[in-house]
């Protein structure tokens, strides 16, 4: 029997609503400015999100501790190491690239939800996917990729940076592939409780033996970024256990739109023509996800 969350929205929108948070969430990181180690943020974030987890789990009165511990446990490692390298991408990178970079994962996801799950991917898929990435490419716009006169010619983002964020996305794309491989056995609540559990056990013993006292302009920061993932995990979980792994991850897509304004708003980033021909594809991405239907084969 598939367990579902228990909420009126609908799994897309729970998609869309998802990616807004997560995009706030890039924006508390970049606001702790890359003073406060990696790990110290993922910490802070954990034990946020590990309190407010228990905290549902109570109230909606489901056992925390699920069934096949062993999975549950390594989707909260790979989806640890995930968090680890987005959050050090985003520090390093302006909002809207790290946020573009870390969507190269639907092209992961497919890929991996066909050889593990089994998941047909339909022909608006494969289209949703291709223009994404087209439409993630634009908002990169390095000068190594786009010239000059389409809205390219800045210099090309640091190749370690890029390395981080492309492990990011590779291991946010085996994250969502075992949530859907939980799907069929255990409570979405579960699932997200088992992430920061995880995250706590890894990350606070190089915490322990560094530690970076944050100011309070910083600590309101990294509470920001325990709630707004957390938040963003919840709504994202739902998606996820509701619809096919390559569908759901092409719609939350529109994050990277998210990420481009509130870069746009909050960090004076600039907002050329790629930026916004990039953000055109993304969001036709995420509209011709949302009507696919049939497999590849149809």
């Amino acid at each position: 029997m598939t367990i579902a969350p228990q909420t009126s929205i609908p799994a897309a929108w729970a998609m869309v609503i998802s990616a807004l948070f997560f995009a706030l969430m890039g924006v508390c990181v970049k606001l702790v400015g890359g003073r406060i180690p990696v790990a110290e943020v993922v910490l802070a974030r954990a034990l946020v999100s590990l309190v407010l987890s228990w905290w549902l789990l109570r109230r909606a009165g489901v056992a925390p501790w699920g069934h096949h511990r062993w999975l549950l446990i390594w989707r909260g490692g790979i989806g640890t190491l995930a968090l680890l390298c987005v959050y050090r991408a985003l520090a390093l990178l302006p909002l809207a690239a790290a946020t573009v970079l870390q969507y190269s994962y639907p092209t992961f996801t497919a890929l991996l939800a066909w050889l593990h799950l089994g998941e047909p991917i339909g022909k608006r898929v494969v289209l949703a996917v291709a223009l994404g990435w087209t439409g993630v490419m634009l908002l990169a716009s390095p000068g190594w990729l786009l010239p000059a006169a389409l809205g390219g010619g800045g210099p090309p983002l640091p190749p370690g940076a890029v390395l981080v964020a492309l492990l990011g996305a590779f291991s946010t794309a085996l994250a969502y592939v075992s949530v859907r491989s939980l799907r069929h056995s255990e409570h979405p609540l579960v699932i997200v409780f088992y992430f920061p559990l995880v995250a706590l056990v890894l990350t606070l013993p190089p915490v322990l033996l560094h530690p970076v006292l944050p100011t309070l302009r910083e600590l309101l920061a990294l509470v920001g970024v325990g709630v707004f993932t957390q938040l963003g995990q919840v709504y994202l979980t739902q998606g996820l256990t509701s619809l096919p792994a390559a569908r759901a991850t092409a719609i939350s897509y529109v994050q990277v739109a998210f990420a481009v304004l509130l870069g746009w708003l909050v960090f004076a980033e600039p907002l050329g023509t790629a930026t916004l021909w990039g953000a055109l594809l993304v969001l036709a991405a995420t509209l011709i996800s949302q009507s696919d239907r049939r497999p590849l084969s149809s």
